[in-house]
This record gives structure tokens, sequence and C-alpha cells, in this order.
């Protein structure tokens, strides 16, 4: 959290906005937007570094009644300047997960089969924790499919990455379709994972090509989106 974002959730302090008996957790991202919510009094608070105009209030009360549904899905199709096989060895390399994905807390490979995998991971931001075993199927270098059979949160989480060769006269470019869907059992979780959904997803998404970027240098083209 920047300093100048700390003062102005600091001017705060003695409002009825912000009393000090409630608790309030931080999650900041990568658009210099820091989200800042009380499960005690349902509410989230928006504050970016430039000035405290931009707070915006919502209760999650509200959120709920909105008539969202509980259902999400992400998609994003991209030319990148990786190989499929080194983007296939990134994605693939669950146990590593803990070390440069956000939010996820740990990862541990317990099978491990020919085209198949089961990983524990524990992935989350407070007051969503979420525990279970990832049961991954994959293709090489094309498919890597990962679902949540036993969560306590999720009706389902489907997470599949499709990595297609890219340009014919150059072999270290890959046509890559990232692809999220899930449902969570509680209301409350899903009106509070909405509000934060596309901002975890595109940050998931990046830190495998940063993780890409790190093993295997700069990509020899700039990535776009189709």
């Amino acid at each position: 959290m920047s300093r100048a974002t700390c003062m102005n959730f600091g001017r705060l302090a003695n409002t009825k906005v912000c009393s000090k008996n409630r608790e309030w957790t931080l999650i900041s991202f990568m658009n210099s937007k820091d989200i800042f919510y009380s499960t005690s009094c349902l509410t989230k608070i928006a504050i970016t570094p430039k000035c405290l105009c931009s707070i915006r209030i919502r209760t999650f009360i509200n959120i709920i009644n909105s008539g969202q549904s509980n259902q999400k899905l992400y998609r994003v199709k991209q030319l990148i300047g990786y190989s499929p096989e080194q983007m296939f060895d990134v994605i693939q390399d669950t146990e590593n997960y803990k070390n440069f994905l956000p939010f996820c807390r740990k990862s541990i490979d317990l099978v491990k089969g020919k085209n198949h995998r089961k990983t524990y991971l524990e992935i989350g931001i407070p007051p969503i924790i979420e525990n279970y075993e990832s049961h991954i199927t994959f293709q090489r270098p094309h498919m890597i499919k990962a679902e949540c059979r036993d969560g306590n949160l999720f009706k389902y989480l489907i997470t599949q990455w499709n990595c297609d060769p890219g340009l014919k006269k150059n072999p270290n470019t890959t046509i890559i379709t990232f692809f999220v869907s899930y449902e969570f059992k509680s209301p409350l979780h899903s009106a509070i994972a909405n509000r934060f959904f596309n901002e975890l997803v595109k940050q998931m998404e990046q830190a495998f090509f940063s993780e890409a970027g790190k093993r295997y240098g700069k990509p020899c083209m700039k990535a776009q989106k189709l």
C-alpha cells in the first residue's frame, strides 16, 4: 500500500464510515487501487493514492441482492512470444505455484502421472481461503486442465490452458487460450469475489507470463490479444 493511500485511509479513522471498532483488511491490486473491506460491517471501501474523493462505499448485502449470477467465467486468447513447450512447462509446474502465483499459499503435488496430477492447493485472500485437491489432466504441450472436485467454498472450479502453435515462421510463439469458470456455494462469498474477479484472474494470468520471463528471458514479441 502506498504512503498516500495509507494517509487517506487514516483520515477516515474517526468517521462513521471507518470507525475504530471495525477490523479492516487490505487487498492491493496492480492498478494502484487499494480495496479495504470489513467483514464485521460488510462494507467495501476503494481508495487510490491520489485523492480521498475516490472513495466508494457499498455493502455486501446490497451486492447479494443485485441479481448477479453466482457463476463466473473468464476467457482470453492471445499470441505470445514463448513456445508452447515453454509455456506448458511453466503452467504444469504446480508444486512451484506457491513461489510465483498470487494468492497461492501452499502447493504440494500428491500424485504425479504421465498425463495427470493431483495437487493440494491453498489459495485465496481473507476472508475467502480455499483448501482443495486440484485434479489436473494434460496433453503435452497443448492442453492443461485443472478441476476442483472437493472444495468447501466452490460448487466447481475449472481452469484450462490451451497452448497452440503461433506464427508459422516462428516456433517460439504460442496462441494461448486461458479459461476460468467457477461458482461459489455461498452467495456471500460469491458477492465478495464478483467484485474482485477480473483483477484476481488477470494477476494470475500475468504471473505465468512473468515466470516464463524469469526462466527463458524476454519474449520474442509483444503479446497480442486475439
